[in-house]
């Protein structure tokens, strides 16, 4: 069986790589952090993995909005050794049938660079702007998800709960048509939910007045995923905040499932 490899990309303000990484490794994958200075100059090769890996925290310092500058990064930065943008690369790596997983800032970059919702690939339609709250939301929340979506992360996942910290998390759409777009195609596979579950935009459940409570999108084939909330801040049951008042513990944190299921349909292609 052939050794399933992560890569996640850190530097320039992110701050989730560690626990990142470390998700993948529980899942059964050899995980790699690169900076993307490394990436920049040829000695890691992003088409050398299997599954890439986005992780959150504070891009650039969030100026110009968050992940604006990555954007521009991940679609003109050009690779020293090949001459070949690094968002060529990414797009050769996702038609070579790999999985890409945006989270927080990662999911910002991933549309904001027009990789999300994808078709076409590098066009921005839609965008993740300041919450409705007008103040950073740190919490945890209920998402439920779409059991007909295509994402190949959510696959058997009725509910999870999971934190999120974000200052922009309000996801919106530039028209009317691209948001049918995305419930038409059954996009939306993750939404804030209230506590039987259901989707709801009210505050704080919707801890940013996100459009349909959209919490996250995956592409047309369901191999690229972007969220707001952190699976990889729930990979252990002690990571819960009332870890210690509950009867009864899962044997693993809930955010785990993602980085199973990802895992999981890699060793079935590759």
């Amino acid at each position: 069986m052939t050794q399933i490899k992560a890569l996640v990309i850190t530097g320039f303000g992110t701050n989730c790589e560690t626990e990142m990484a470390h998700a993948c490794r529980l899942a059964g994958a050899v995980s790699e952090i690169a900076h993307l200075s490394d990436i920049l100059k040829g000695k890691i090769r992003i088409n050398d993995y299997h599954f890439l890996n986005l992780p959150g925290g504070f891009l650039d310092g969030d100026d110009l909005g968050s992940a604006q500058v990555e954007s521009v990064r991940l679609k003109h930065a050009r690779i020293e050794t090949t001459g070949r943008t690094l968002f060529e690369e990414i797009v050769t790596f996702f038609q070579r049938g790999m999985l890409i997983l945006g989270v927080c800032n990662g999911f910002q970059a991933l549309v904001k660079s027009g990789l999300l919702p994808g078709s076409p690939f590098g066009k921005r339609r839609v965008s993740l702007i300041f919450n409705d709250s007008a103040k950073f939301e740190d919490r945890w929340v209920r998402v439920a998800a779409d059991p007909s979506s295509p994402c190949i992360f959510t696959k058997g996942i009725d509910h999870i709960y999971l934190p999120v910290r974000h200052g922009e998390g309000k996801f919106i759409c530039d028209t009317e048509s691209t948001l049918d777009e995305i419930r038409n195609g059954r996009l939306a596979s993750l939404k804030y939910a209230d506590g039987s579950s259901e989707p709801t935009m009210t505050y704080p459940s919707n801890p940013n007045g996100s459009a349909d409570a959209i919490a996250g999108i995956c592409d047309q084939t369901g191999r690229i995923f972007g969220l707001m909330p952190h699976p990889e801040a729930f990979t252990h049951p002690a990571n819960h905040p009332g870890w210690t008042r509950l009867k009864e513990l899962p044997s693993k944190g809930e955010g785990m499932v993602i980085f199973d299921n990802a895992v999981q349909f890699l060793r079935g292609i590759v």
